[in-house]
């Protein structure tokens, strides 16, 4: 083959493995653009690479991406602005009735909004650890030398990470009950009825608003306990409850408020026993903007 015929031959195989490698990459970075951006990374150095060394092509990509996302999450660690307790990763938004062929990737052993904010939690080699070994099965041999530990040292990231996603609330996975709890939720809403939000919430129920850093430094973003609270916050954008619509947020029914066809909000919820205990809800101009958000017309 001659040159270009090489470079469509690679750029084929990659194309096998994007996606995989941008599921990888959002697990450990929660932000669509920066998975994208170590995805393209990852294209670039495997062009500057002799392929014919590599034994592994999907194992060799796998352990890159990871090398990239750990040294983003290290620059981000460094130069991070807004508060950790009240960031919300990027949600993967698509319609009830379908899911974006670009997106099957990503949600297929769904990763949900509580996960990822588990994660955020994490240093940076122990969610390397955890999502290499225990979400894509990668040997912790083959994550060691990127973590730069032992293969030991590498499985006690693993498992001190493991014990922290242990504790995160287990989700109702019925669409249909998920459904009936967010039509109660929404209706509540629009109703103005507080004592039908405080029944549908969860006593120690936690809201978590992510609205960016805004000029100054100053931000909306806030942290919301108890479901008092929680229903008080509802009660005072109940205005915009008219333009909410039940979208599917990481795999599970969740909410986009659009006035006029312009997002506000992205809403991501954790349900268990018939009541929300968890909710996520991402009101970033920016980050909205950046986001392909279904027409909820």
């Amino acid at each position: 083959m001659d040159d270009d015929e090489l470079l469509e031959h690679l750029a084929d195989r990659f194309q096998e493995h994007r996606g995989r490698l941008r599921a990888v990459a959002y697990r450990m970075l929660g932000s669509l653009s920066e998975a994208d951006d170590a995805v393209q990374e990852v294209w670039l150095k495997l062009g500057r690479t002799d392929v014919g060394e590599i034994r592994n092509l999907a194992g060799w990509l796998t352990t890159v991406v990871g090398r990239v996302c750990l040294d983003l999450l290290r620059s981000r660690a460094a130069r991070r602005e807004e508060p950790l307790d009240t960031y919300v990763p990027d949600p993967l938004v698509s319609p009830l009735e379908r899911i974006d062929p670009e997106q099957e990737v990503l949600l297929a052993d769904s990763v949900g909004l509580a996960l990822l904010v588990v994660l955020e939690t994490l240093e940076p080699a122990e969610r390397l650890a955890f999502v290499l070994h225990d979400m894509f099965a990668v040997p912790f041999d083959d994550i060691a030398p990127v973590v730069g530990r032992s293969s030991a040292a590498t499985r006690q990231l693993a498992s001190r990470a493991r014990r922290r996603v242990r504790g995160a609330a287990e989700p109702e996975l019925d669409p249909a009950r998920q459904q009936l709890v967010l039509d109660a939720f929404l209706a509540a809403s629009r109703a103005g009825d507080f004592e039908a939000l405080v029944s549908v919430l969860h006593p120690d129920v936690v809201l978590r608003v992510d609205s960016g850093v805004l000029v100054g430094g100053a931000a909306a973003s806030k942290v919301v306990h108890g479901a008092t609270g929680v229903a008080q916050q509802a009660l005072m954008f109940r205005q915009f409850a008219e333009f909410s619509r039940l979208v599917l947020v990481n795999g599970t029914i969740g909410v986009v408020t659009a006035p006029e066809g312009r997002p506000l909000s992205v809403m991501g919820v954790t349900v268990t026993d018939g009541r929300i205990v968890e909710m996520y809800i991402l009101a970033d101009p920016a980050r909205l903007s950046d986001l392909a958000l279904p027409d909820t017309g």
